[in-house]
């Protein structure tokens, strides 16, 4: 039987091993899962949006046991766990107090004497899960599905197989019906074989991905034909504008928390920052002295404020993408290469004179590393904004109208104005082009997982 041993990043040492599954498990979780959703589906909206207020008090209530172990298998400050855990638990207010709107019959005017949308559930909605945000990328999901009226199936990220297993205890303490959100334990191996047998899965009606481009490309793939709803959200390379004009005192307070939040491992953290020339120089002084004062050490302690990544093979993908980089063209101001410790550390890292065709400004660096590319004019900005096939989220600082007019020019699924990019559960969320379609959060994320049916119906037959 095939094993999952997960690893402490800060230390390089085993932490649980776990027993994956196999065919006839996955059948059975999957029969159960079917079986719940019909029973669930009917069942009126109150008694789901009091499941979700169950979940979000069990989720304060635990809130350091779950930040904890976060930080032992991905690595992040307990701080920012325990920040995570709390989004999570506002994210099940916020579904629970705004669903009964989300989801009511919507009047449209046509020739029917009456016609609406209805929002009505699915069935088994699959989600593959990362482990950047190991808790919030699983409840953001999760809420939106269950409110809803699906069962909820989930196959995440090996190394946070702890935290995989915690959040379907704490749905089932929330009292969840059996079946209606489990977890497949399944190892790298399995997944060439397994996750299109899933989603085939004639009891799966859809799947939702958070993950790489290639996880998008095996996902999206499957769910094509087999003719199953899919949303995607995938990686990543936000610009962070700053024009002439910005306050660059809170633009450089704001570029190095979004990009060094989470040790730079977020699909939405800034990573290329497209900065106007007449105002670079200072931008960049700023910046590196804010990074300056970042402390790398262990995740456990109060005063860390970088963790380690979250994999060894992480680490080293970045390592390779910085010296590429360099050899490229681009200047190394600080920073730039692994900590020689135990646990899988980089250091916090910036590269300025960034230019398009350098690895840094192709590729998505999923890490702690900045790259600045510097812009004649607002053209040029925009111009180097749009220069990759992802589009995310986007932040432009300088005066508001100014802003938001360069900001409508970039291509991306988000706008931030004189703010960094993050995630509300009031707001849709998700990108185009190769950061992948559909939105999560908010009414727009929850019927995502409906069928939004037309009814129409005229008060007598006609003819």
């Amino acid at each position: 039987m095939a094993t999952i041993t997960t690893v402490d990043p800060a230390t390089g040492q085993p932490l649980a091993t776990y027993d994956s599954f196999g065919e006839a498990e996955v059948d059975a979780a999957l029969e159960e899962a079917h079986a719940a959703y019909l029973d669930w589906s009917s069942r009126p909206l109150g008694e789901r949006t009091d499941l979700l207020r169950s979940v979000g008090k069990l989720l304060a209530e635990r809130r350091e046991d779950y930040a904890a172990l976060i930080t032992a298998e991905m690595g992040k400050p307990l701080a920012e766990a325990l920040t995570e855990i709390d989004k999570c638990a506002w994210n099940c207010e916020v579904v629970a107090d705004s669903a009964p709107g989300w989801l009511a019959d919507h009047e449209v005017a046509s020739a029917a004497s009456r016609s609406w949308l209805s929002y009505e559930p699915l069935g088994v909605v699959f989600a593959v899960m990362p482990w950047n945000y190991p808790f919030w990328q699983v409840l953001r999901f999760a809420c939106a599905a269950l409110v809803a009226g699906n069962a909820g199936v989930l196959k995440h990220s090996p190394n946070v197989t702890g935290c995989a297993l915690a959040i379907e205890t704490l749905f089932a303490d929330a009292g969840v019906p059996a079946g209606l959100f489990t977890t497949l334990v399944l190892d790298d191996s399995q997944l060439g074989e397994m996750t299109p047998r899933v989603i085939g899965d004639p009891r799966v009606a859809a799947v939702t991905l958070t993950g790489s481009e290639r996880a998008g490309e095996a996902v999206g793939s499957a769910a094509g034909r087999f003719l199953k709803k899919s949303v995607l959200e995938l990686g990543g390379s936000d610009p962070f504008v700053v024009l002439d004009g910005a306050d660059l005192s809170a633009a450089a307070d704001a570029a190095v928390r979004s990009r060094y939040g989470n040790a730079g491992q977020s699909c939405i953290s800034a990573k290329r920052f497209i900065v106007s020339e007449s105002v670079a120089d200072e931008f960049v002084s700023l910046f590196v002295d804010r990074v300056g004062a970042l402390v790398v050490g262990d995740p456990t302690e109060p005063w860390t404020t970088i963790g380690p990544m979250a994999r060894d093979d992480l680490r080293d993908g970045l390592a390779r993408q910085v010296s590429e980089s360099v050899s490229q063209g681009a200047v190394l101001v600080c920073g730039g290469s692994s900590v020689d410790a135990p646990g899988f550390y980089f250091e916090p890292t910036v590269l300025d004179h960034v230019l398009p065709g350098v690895t840094a400004f192709v590729e998505e660096t999923f890490g702690p590393v900045a790259s600045i590319v510097r812009a004649r004019d607002d053209e040029h900005a925009i111009q180097l904004a749009n220069d990759t096939e992802y589009g995310l989220g986007a932040s432009v600082w300088g005066d508001s109208e100014h802003a938001l007019a360069v900001g409508r020019r970039i291509r991306s699924g988000a706008l931030f104005v004189n703010a960094m990019v993050a995630s509300d559960p009031r707001l849709p969320f998700g990108g185009i082009g190769r950061s992948g379609y559909g939105r999560e959060l908010s009414a727009e994320g929850t019927r995502e997982f409906t069928n939004v049916r037309t009814m129409f119906v005229n008060e007598r037959s006609i003819g």
